[in-house]
């Protein structure tokens, strides 16, 4: 009594009652057990319990008492009368800010999103500087942010570094309104609250920290992708080119772990613009979160405005040369070497496709048709990615070939670990070298029934 009496105090705080249980209390014979955890009590227990606790109602009836005691119908009913009545009144005093509540509440971006992103997304294509993708993340974040009021950001203790503040962003603090929150050492809880954000609703969330530490975030990323939340994960220095921090920062595993997990769309964008639509598509989707996986190295600009719509559809071909022999298929910070490989192919007359994958959720969502354009089952495939190489195998085939990371990674710059781990241009031209050889000798001409011999 005395906890719920501080707890309903009106000092503007919340408070947390914890309580001391006893698991399967009333049980005479189980109550304080691990039995009562992971089974039924059984018949007789049942009965026991029953009798120790004086309960006679028979099995699914609710005795009426605690049935009104526990009905809510009436009171919601009330409460929810009169809050609209409120909001009428709020409506009438303020027109504006009450239809912008009511769009932000439903979950509508506003229009001025879809009218301006194609200009901010050139400006951005148009833009040659070689940036890491975590600062392609932060430009996208300036340019979009001040469309989206709902817009509320933060990290991990690691802002500096994620870089998920933005031009003009406030940094709310206990009696200061924000839009970008510090939220300490903590990746679960940042993760926790976001998904309790956007669950109230009014708010996009999104919250940064390194891809290693993904894992620390791992239950709450599930139930927001299984309860379907807008949620959006930034994660920085996602492999081995972040370089010395070493094996304990270098992520491998947990790109392919998190692609696994239903319902959330991991993007590894590739330069500034599929950096900017993987921002877009993010906040433009509805039916669950998205995880942005990006660099801490400098990537070059490789894709162009014309591209957009097929980078929205998770994978798309970047490069093509007539008769290609060969895909190489890449995502991320890898797909530089994947155009080096071909260029290097290209000197030796073989012909080879480049297909950028910045969202294999997104594409695996295209229909059949789509994805036997931009990779057909025909042809010998290459796929490169500095994470663990077993995912790919969907793509590439029993026949195709994967060049990765199975190991954990070293403590060294990134340009010698990408060397060490043979995560390289000349790696590619020799694994696509050994498909257009395997392809040759398959599709021989076979050798006549009768052969004659030599005269020699």
């Amino acid at each position: 009594k005395a906890a719920k009496a501080q707890a309903v105090k009106a000092d503007g705080k919340p408070t947390l009652i914890c309580c001391k249980t006893v698991i399967g209390m009333g049980s005479p014979n189980k109550a304080g057990t691990h039995d009562v955890h992971g089974a039924a009590l059984g018949a007789a227990e049942v009965q026991a319990t029953r009798d120790a606790l004086g309960w006679t109602a028979a099995p699914f009836e609710i005795p009426n008492d605690i049935a009104v005691a526990w009905n809510a119908v009436t009171r919601g009913v009330a409460a929810e009368h009169a809050w609209n009545e409120r909001f009428a009144a709020y409506r009438t005093a303020h027109p504006v800010e009450a239809a912008e509540f009511q769009r932000r509440m439903a979950g509508d971006l506003p229009d001025s999103f879809a009218e301006q992103l194609p200009a901010l997304l050139e400006t951005i294509a148009a833009n040659e500087t070689a940036f890491a993708t975590r600062k392609s993340s932060q430009n996208a974040l300036d340019a979009i942010a001040p469309l989206l009021p709902e817009f509320f950001g933060g990290s991990a203790d690691l802002t500096g570094s994620n870089l998920t503040n933005f031009k003009g962003c406030v940094r709310a603090r206990r009696d200061v309104w924000g839009n970008h929150f510090s939220y300490g050492v903590r990746e679960f809880g940042m993760a926790a609250i976001m998904n309790g954000i956007a669950l109230h609703g009014g708010y996009i969330p999104y919250g940064g920290t390194f891809l290693t530490f993904s894992d620390y975030s791992r239950n709450a990323i599930r139930m927001a992708a299984l309860m379907k939340l807008r949620v959006i994960h930034v994660f920085t220095h996602d492999s081995i080119g972040l370089g010395e921090d070493g094996p304990t920062h270098q992520s491998v595993e947990h790109i392919p772990s998190l692609r696994i997990i239903p319902g959330l769309d991991v993007w590894r964008p590739a330069d500034g613009l599929e950096t900017a639509v993987a921002w877009a598509c993010a906040v433009e989707r509805r039916d669950g979160p998205s995880a942005l996986c990006l660099s801490r190295q400098n990537l070059p600009r490789l894709s162009s405005i014309s591209q957009v719509e097929k980078i929205r559809k998770g994978g798309y071909i970047l490069s093509d040369m007539p008769g290609a022999q060969a895909a190489i298929l890449s995502t991320g910070s890898e797909l530089e070497i994947a155009m080096k490989a071909q260029a290097e192919l290209a000197t030796q007359g073989i012909a080879t496709r480049v297909v950028s994958m910045p969202c294999t959720n997104v594409f695996d969502r295209q229909s059949e048709a789509y994805q036997e354009m931009v990779l057909p089952l025909s042809l010998p495939t290459v796929a490169i990615e500095a994470a663990h190489p077993d995912f790919w195998r969907k793509y590439v085939g029993r026949t195709g070939m994967v060049i990765g990371m199975p190991t954990f990674g070293e403590s060294a710059p990134a340009p010698k670990l990408y060397a060490h781990f043979g995560i390289t241009a000349e790696r590619v031209v020799e694994a696509v070298q050994v498909l257009a050889h395997r392809a040759a000798y398959r599709h021989a001409e076979p050798l006549p029934d009768t052969v004659v011999p030599s005269v020699n």
